[in-house]
Formats: C-alpha cells, sequence, structure tokens
C-alpha cells in the first residue's frame, strides 16, 4: 500500500483529499499563530492582564457567535462559508502585516485584529466539521476523522509552533505573512471540492430567522438522548480538565520543578502520544468497539488526574503526558465520529456549534475555577477537584455509554453518502 493511499484510502473518495489538504495546510498556519501570537503580544506590553486577553479572545467569539455559525451553516453552501471565511482570515492577517511593517501596531490593534481573526475562525472551524459526513460513508467517518487529526497533530502541534517561533526572530511580521499564505491556499484547496449545500437550504417557503434555527437544533438534541448525553459529557470533562490545565505551567515549573523547556517538552509528549493513537486509529476501530474505548479513554482521564496529583516526578509526568495525549485524541475521533452518525445533513451544523459552545465554555468555567482552587488549597488542588468530578461524572454516563455508541440515526442514510 502506498503511503498516499494509506494517508487517503480512494474509498474516502476525491473530495476528501481535498478536504483533508485544506485542512493540513491552514493548521500549519494556525500553528504558527501558536507560538507566534504570544511572542508578538509579549513583545508590547508586560501586562498580566493584556497578555491573558490575548488566551481570552481565542475562547469569546465561541460564546458570542458559535450557536449563530452553526445554524449559518446549516442553511448555505458550506464550501463557500468556509472559502469567505478563510478569505476574511487571510485578509485580517495581511492588514496585521502592513501595521507591522508601518511600525503602527499597538497592543490594542493586535487584541482587536485577534478578536475579529477568532470571529471569522468560529465559522470555519463550525462549518469544516459538518463536511466529512457529507463525503463519506457512515463506516468510514473513524478513520476520515483520524486523519484530520493527525493533521492537526503534525501541522499545529508539531511543525508550526517551531516555525513560527523561528519565523518570528527573523522579523515580527514574517510569521503572519506566511500564515496569511497559507490560509489563502486553504481557500484554494477547499474551492475544488463539490458543492457542499444542504438539500434542505434549498427547500421551498419563507426564510426563518436564524435564532428560529438555533432552537430548531436545540430542541432535536434534547429530543435526542445519546447526542445529548454526549455533548454533557464533553462539557463537563472539560471542565474537570480545563481545572488544573489552566495552571499546568506553575504545576510543572513550581511543583515538579522541570522547568520552562520541561513544561515546554511536556506538551510535545501529549502531542507524540496522540500522533500515535489517530495514526493507529484504523488498527483500534477493527478490532474493539466504541462503548469499550470510550469507557477506556474516559477511565484513563480520571486516573491521569489522579496520577498528577500524586506525583512529584517529571519523568513521570512525561509518561502520563504522553498516555493522555494518546487517549485524548482517541475519544476526541470517536466522540466526533458519533455525533457525525447520528445527526442528520441539514442539522450538522447547529449540533456541532452547540458541541464546540460546551467545550470552550468548560474551558472558560474549568480555567477560573482551577486558578481559585490553586490559590486557596496549592498547585495540587485542582489535580483532585478533576479527580473527584471526573470520577462521579464517569460512574454517572458508565451504562449510558453503552447506548450512545450503539445508536443509530432515525433515517440510515449510508448509502447514500458520497463515496
Amino acid at each position: 500500500m502506498s503511503i498516499g493511499e494509506w494517508v487517503a484510502p480512494r474509498r474516502l473518495g476525491r473530495d476528501f483529499r481535498w478536504l483533508l489538504a485544506s485542512s493540513w495546510t491552514s493548521n500549519v498556519g494556525d500553528g504558527i499563530a501558536l507560538a507566534a501570537s504570544p511572542l508578538l503580544i509579549a513583545s508590547m506590553t508586560d501586562s498580566p492582564v493584556l497578555v491573558a486577553s490575548g488566551a481570552v479572545l481565542q475562547f469569546l467569539p465561541w460564546l458570542l457567535f458559535g450557536l449563530h455559525a452553526g445554524a449559518i451553516a446549516d442553511r448555505v453552501d458550506r464550501r463557500v462559508l468556509i472559502m469567505v471565511a478563510n478569505g476574511i482570515r487571510a485578509l485580517v492577517l495581511v492588514a496585521l502585516c502592513a501595521f507591522l511593517v508601518t511600525g503602527v501596531a499597538t497592543i490594542w490593534v493586535v487584541l482587536v485584529v485577534a478578536f475579529v481573526y477568532g470571529c471569522a475562525e468560529v465559522f470555519v472551524d463550525t462549518t469544516s466539521s459538518t463536511l466529512l459526513p457529507m463525503m463519506v460513508r457512515k463506516k468510514d467517518l473513524g478513520i476520515g476523522n483520524a486523519r484530520l487529526q493527525a493533521g492537526f497533530l503534525v501541522a499545529n502541534q508539531f511543525g508550526g509552533p517551531p516555525l513560527g517561533a523561528f519565523l518570528f526572530a527573523l522579523g515580527s511580521f514574517w510569521p503572519f505573512a506566511v500564515q496569511a499564505i497559507c490560509v489563502a491556499l486553504a481557500v484554494v484547496l477547499i474551492s475544488r471540492i463539490a458543492t457542499t449545500r444542504v438539500p434542505s437550504a434549498d427547500a421551498a417557503g419563507p426564510r426563518t430567522a436564524v435564532h428560529t434555527d438555533i432552537l430548531e437544533g436545540m430542541r432535536w438534541l434534547w429530543r435526542n438522548p445519546p447526542v445529548r448525553t454526549l455533548v454533557i459529557i464533553i462539557l463537563t470533562f472539560n471542565i474537570t480538565w480545563a481545572a488544573p490545565w489552566g495552571v499546568l505551567v506553575l504545576y510543572a515549573t513550581e511543583h515538579l520543578q522541570m522547568g520552562p523547556v520541561g513544561y515546554g517538552a511536556l506538551t510535545t509528549a501529549s502531542a507524540i502520544g496522540g500522533l500515535l493513537s489517530t495514526l493507529s486509529f484504523g488498527w483500534l476501530e477493527s478490532r474493539f468497539s466504541f462503548k469499550a474505548l470510550m469507557r477506556v479513554c474516559l477511565t484513563a482521564e480520571v486516573l491521569m488526574h489522579l496520577a498528577f496529583a500524586l506525583t512529584t516526578s517529571g519523568a513521570i509526568a512525561f509518561v502520563i503526558m504522553f498516555a493522555f495525549g494518546a487517549y485524548a485524541f482517541v475519544w476526541g475521533t470517536i466522540s466526533t465520529t458519533v455525533r457525525q452518525r447520528l445527526v442528520p445533513h441539514e442539522l450538522q451544523g447547529r449540533i456541532a456549534s452547540v458541541n464546540m459552545v460546551g467545550v470552550f465554555g468548560g474551558l472558560v468555567i474549568g480555567q477560573a475555577l482551577g486558578g481559585v482552587i490553586a490559590q486557596v488549597w496549592g498547585l495540587t488542588a485542582p489535580w483532585w477537584f478533576a479527580f473527584f468530578g471526573a470520577a462521579l461524572t464517569l460512574l454517572l454516563v458508565w451504562r449510558p455509554i453503552a447506548h450512545i455508541a450503539a445508536a443509530r440515526p432515525v433515517e440510515d442514510e449510508d448509502d447514500a453518502a458520497a463515496a
């Protein structure tokens, strides 16, 4: 089997390969910004509040516009929406480069640019998650999501950040110029995909208001116990996960005495574990049921929190972080696949957006709780909070997981999906 066939099997179709190429290219640009954006903000201010604002602006657009992005994605040609939103991202980056080159950029200009860029990114990410179910058969969603996840890890987590730091050292505008090129190229690649307009978007009748579409999606979600429970699991586990993760840098540098380099290496260990697990996802999917894999992943999450709460060794922390990356990306691939299989095409955007709002809402709540807990009870306390919270959640959802994994859509459109 050739490398190309292994990465993007022919059975997934030509459109999937264009989607994969576009996703990987865009992730290179986002990975560059992952390192360059904090460096740029830190070079302009030493205010912790302003530096933290750069991170907050990653979440705020999701909370403000996430649900609207999902509703709009369900009423237009999704390919065109991604192209327009990515085009806006590219223009914003070009404007930032112009500000930097001319020397008129200020911290406030950078924060405004970050917010506008983040708003466009909400539409790109929400809509992109709806394309795969329109391209491949339901039984191939797992391998398709795994390949997209692998691209995220290689481009966004491994390749992008070191490249971003190197380019920033050459000049503050270089990382964002290269990022703009990557985003523009992603527009070209996604344009090669066949039309992805939802059939219901062409239905006759008066156009409903966006908030009406959002409420329709929420009602469907509430009446679908498997998907509803899955979203609740993701929200809850993101709260418990984010509590210690918000103070991870302090935990690593002060409690484990690992230093800045060691802290950076922890995230690398996680990415390596995730890459290996996503590359082996096809093997896992063919040998184990989703029910078993979901239960193993959530159990591993509980044990991971306990291990971090107990350990004082940096070496052990690396092993824990490697294992975290391995199971976390398997869980992410499975949960996305299950949701995509169960949600009708015309609701994919709205349900995906609810899921993403839950993800980012959980991150905000969890980080806020983690900071307070660590301040009052110490740097290991958030890990104990996460352990008990995740363990209780796991006990409550242990049986429902079986129903989630075994659930089937009301109308199975597997044979009608594009090959």
